[in-house]
């Protein structure tokens, strides 16, 4: 007899490429899951083609990387658990508030409406592109130094220039400045449903070091889900980055989110 195998769907950030999960779908698997990878409208399937054609992902925002998404969910046997990083964190919240998912480990989350907390260091990674609005349109590029202080100021200085040629790719400047103008905007792409007292458990991870989303912006986002009755927990890692679901150390977050799964979401455990 057939094993039912739970499908969980990655869903990375900017300037990370899908393929970026590999590690993590790979543990997942041998966990007895059945992973899926999908990428966001407009990026081709490897880093290097990204590369050579960012074009094609000029002025995509996140209700396009959302409706991109949900359609791949909607092609599954099952519900799956979402796992996201950065604005994919963002995006398995916006899709578990529209029960569209069994489970959601959202790690260093894109900050939701609602959340008004923001650092100095927040600031300085995003500021490079927020000042020029033409950048909506555009996809747009981390230099190796803006990499290294955005996402891997918690690792060696080698580990980081590695991770930054192995995985860094163009992403589009538009889910930036929806984020940052969500509490600003009405109708916001940046609204999540965080009363929906019948959506399935959620695990917001952080890291105490992250500069791009500090953990201040996912303990607010924690604050957000008062409202509701549903499972919602929060953990932080104390000497991570925001380049933690790619580093050396990414191993122990992905244990973690299946350990936590495994105890809090039995119906979207692996069959």
């Amino acid at each position: 007899m057939a094993t039912h195998r739970t499908p969980v769907v990655f869903i990375h950030g900017l300037w990370l490429h899908s393929t970026s999960w590999q590690g993590w779908a790979d543990t997942f698997r041998d966990a007895g899951y059945e992973p899926v990878l999908p990428e966001w409208p407009g990026v081709p399937a490897t880093v290097a083609e990204a590369r050579g054609r960012p074009e094609g992902q000029g002025g995509v925002g996140l209700a396009e990387i959302s409706q991109a998404h949900a359609d791949v969910i909607r092609s599954l046997d099952a519900p799956p658990v979402l796992v996201g990083h950065s604005v994919g964190g963002f995006i398995a919240q916006h899709l578990l508030g529209q029960g569209l998912a069994a489970a959601a480990v959202a790690i260093c989350p894109g900050q939701i409406k609602g959340v008004k907390a923001v650092g100095p260091a927040q600031a300085k990674s995003t500021f490079a592109f927020l000042r020029n609005p033409a950048n909506t349109k555009k996809a747009v590029s981390l230099d190796q130094a803006q990499f290294r202080y955005a996402f891997a100021n918690a690792v060696p200085e080698e580990e980081s220039a590695e991770l930054f040629e192995r995985w860094t790719i163009p992403s589009p400047a538009r889910p930036l400045f929806q984020l940052a103008l969500g509490n600003f905007t009405p109708h916001s792409a940046a609204e999540v449903d965080t009363g929906n007292q019948s959506r399935g458990p959620l695990l917001l991870m952080s890291g105490k070091l992250d500069h791009t989303v500090p953990d201040v912006l996912t303990r607010a986002t924690y604050k957000q889900y008062r409202h509701s009755s549903a499972v919602t927990e929060y953990q932080c890692f104390k000497d991570r980055g925001h380049s933690l679901i790619v580093d050396h150390g990414w191993p122990d977050l992905a244990e973690a989110s299946l350990g936590w799964l495994r105890r809090t979401a039995p119906m979207a455990a692996a069959g």
